[in-house]
């Protein structure tokens, strides 16, 4: 599915990303700190924050009004394993929470170089884990993430699995990195289009998060090479422009090919995880009220809010 044209506001994603290439490039330079991701999403009205302690790791709850108690979305934030927290993501996930109606627990887990794979899907794991021990039904659970938390979404079903745990009604993963190979031809096709995502500075991401003897290819880690077999439905979102376009099409095609229900939506001139943008820019609503009428009936709330 292909949606319509560019937005003057999407364009602070642009900025956003430039700036960051430069800090790679010049590294004494002025750049962005993890909080000043979130920068570019807008504060959600009606939505409360709580700061808990979730499985031993630091989390936050976000908490729109009048939203299901026992209906959770389980977050899960970006920043390619090195960067990223439940402060840079709480307001791009109290968007999502609020139009879903239902909350929203956002989490850290362990950052690399300091903590390699598979640290981060093990810690995931563990605060699902805790999730379930507090009462939510694994059907009233959804798993989301972008960027490095998209492909966490996935590998950590396949960690609860493995480990015994009932999977969750449904993933959505938006600008999900899960080839830790690098080697999608859109590094290529889109290289003049993505100002940061460069097909070397990834595999320089993917090393450090893996470690010196990391396996590229080990399904946790990398699922393109799992069996996804007995997943539930995955809605995957992904800018058009971003050189992890491809990413995002092989997840969906693996996903198909072992028996999963998929959804793919591309948005044209769009970046990686334009979503930051929530409350701003028109394609970042777009996508997480997309986000947001395909989850509810997944939960089983009603179709729609009927809020923004």
């Amino acid at each position: 599915m292909v949606m319509g044209d560019t937005s003057k506001q999407s364009e602070a994603v642009r900025r956003h990303w430039t700036v960051a290439r430069l800090a790679l490039v010049q590294p004494d330079g002025d750049h962005p700190d993890n909080e000043s991701w979130g920068d570019l999403t807008a504060e959600p009205r009606e939505v409360d924050y709580l700061e808990i302690t979730a499985g031993g790791l630091p989390a936050m709850w976000a908490v729109p009004r009048n939203s299901a108690a026992d209906r959770v979305l389980l977050c899960m934030h970006g920043g390619g394993f090195l960067g990223g927290s439940i402060y840079s993501h709480r307001k791009l996930f109290g968007h999502l929470a609020k139009a879903v109606g239902a909350r929203a627990l956002i989490f850290d887990y362990s950052l690399a170089p300091v903590h390699t794979h598979p640290t981060q899907v093990d810690e995931a794991t563990t605060v699902y884990r805790w999730l379930l021990e507090h009462g939510i039904s694994a059907d009233h659970i959804v798993f989301t993430g972008d960027s490095a938390g998209g492909g966490l979404s996935i590998t950590t079903q396949l960690r609860a699995r493995d480990r015994g745990l009932p999977l969750p009604a449904a993933a959505m993963p938006f600008s999900p990195w899960v080839d830790m190979e690098v080697i999608g031809e859109s590094y290529t096709t889109n290289r003049d289009r993505d100002p940061y995502f460069y097909q070397e500075s990834v595999r320089q991401f993917a090393g450090l998060f893996l470690g010196e003897n990391g396996d590229p290819r080990e399904p946790f880690a990398n699922p393109l090479y799992a069996d996804l077999s007995g997943l539930g439905p995955i809605y995957i979102q992904v800018g058009a422009d971003e050189t992890l376009l491809d990413d995002a099409h092989r997840l969906a095609e693996h996903a198909r090919t072992a028996g999963v229900d998929v959804r793919l939506d591309v948005f044209p001139g769009m970046l990686h995880t334009f979503q930051m943008a929530a409350g701003r820019a028109p394609e970042a609503d777009d996508a997480i009220r997309r986000m947001a009428e395909w989850a509810r009936p997944r939960l089983g709330l009603a179709t729609s809010t009927g809020r923004r």
